[in-house]
């Protein structure tokens, strides 16, 4: 992680639904209600939403450049998008992002991504939306950067980018299936749906628009979450799967200046939800809190012997 470029990311909930941004290709026509971030080397990021009991629930990466670690955060808005309740609903001795929030079998479901704890952790809503459990029936055989399933023809997918080697983390993509989300995981193939910075990693959650599966992939050529790629195919998930990319979704200009990065397009009802970069170029300023985080992190190590 340099000290040269730091990255700080924002959430935006665009007035528009996914399937509208999608058959325009573009985010400047829509109105974008911007949540506001903690504080200073601190950013929200990875928004995934639902709707219950009229109020918008946002899961988001909070991250602090202090720590080094990520949490995952709640935000309750009204219809009017205007915050009414925040806090923390998730943390673990490792960080944790990409809280991929979805519905099934009549239960509520987090999905975040936690690759450094060594495996992929489903956890249950015991008590919607604050209190959340691990559930130890599920089990994914690797661990893996931003799952993001959906159930489709009877069937779940998990598409996903996988923790090693490095290199793949942004340039693969694979896809792994099963019966229920209980049962027994399988990847469809021993290679990569697709190779290549331009489309291969998940960002958002998958879709089918028009009859068409519709896949928002990050964009990593020039910066990492540089922008959005939609994949879309008419064939159901499969080994053997055919996508054509259609449009990149750019950081709307109305972000400035947040407009370096556009890496989570997710649906929420008739609304999305985005986050959008800005890179800050204050080296002393975050040399200084990397030296920090290494002395308490030295110091951590020394008391505990």
């Amino acid at each position: 992680m340099s000290i040269f470029k730091t990255d700080i990311w924002r959430v935006g909930v665009v007035e528009a639904g996914f399937s509208d941004i999608c058959a325009t290709g573009s985010l400047d026509p829509f109105t974008i209600r911007w949540l506001p971030n903690p504080g200073r080397y601190r950013f929200l990021a990875d928004p995934f939403g639902i709707w219950r009991d009229d109020r918008l629930h946002v899961f988001v990466e909070h991250y602090d450049y202090r720590t080094r670690k990520g949490e995952i955060h709640l935000l309750i808005l009204n219809r009017a998008l205007e915050i009414i309740e925040q806090g923390k609903v998730l943390s673990e001795p490792w960080h944790l992002s990409y809280p991929f929030v979805f519905e099934a079998d009549g239960e509520t479901w987090m999905l975040p991504e936690a690759c450094r704890s060594g495996r992929l952790t489903l956890y249950r809503a015991r008590r919607f939306p604050w209190e959340w459990e691990a559930v130890p029936e599920f089990r994914f055989p690797h661990a893996v950067i931003d799952a993001s399933p959906i159930f489709a023809e009877g069937v779940w997918w998990m598409f996903y980018a996988p923790s090693s080697p490095y290199a793949d983390r942004m340039a693969a993509l694979r896809l792994a299936r099963a019966n229920t989300l209980f049962g027994t995981w399988e990847d469809v193939s021993t290679q990569p749906l697709r190779r290549g910075l331009e489309s291969s990693r998940m960002g958002g959650t998958p879709r089918i628009v028009d009859g068409r599966l519709t896949l928002p992939m990050q964009d990593c050529t020039e910066t990492y979450g540089g922008a959005i790629r939609l994949l879309t195919t008419e064939t159901s998930p499969n080994k053997s799967m055919r996508f054509q990319e259609s449009f990149r979704i750019t950081a709307p200009q109305g972000a400035f200046p947040f407009t370096a990065g556009l890496h989570t397009l997710s649906s929420a009802g008739d609304v999305t939800l985005i986050d959008t970069k800005r890179i800050l170029r204050n080296v002393p300023a975050r040399a200084g809190i990397d030296l920090r985080h290494h002395i308490e992190k030295w110091w951590k190590q020394r008391s505990a012997r």
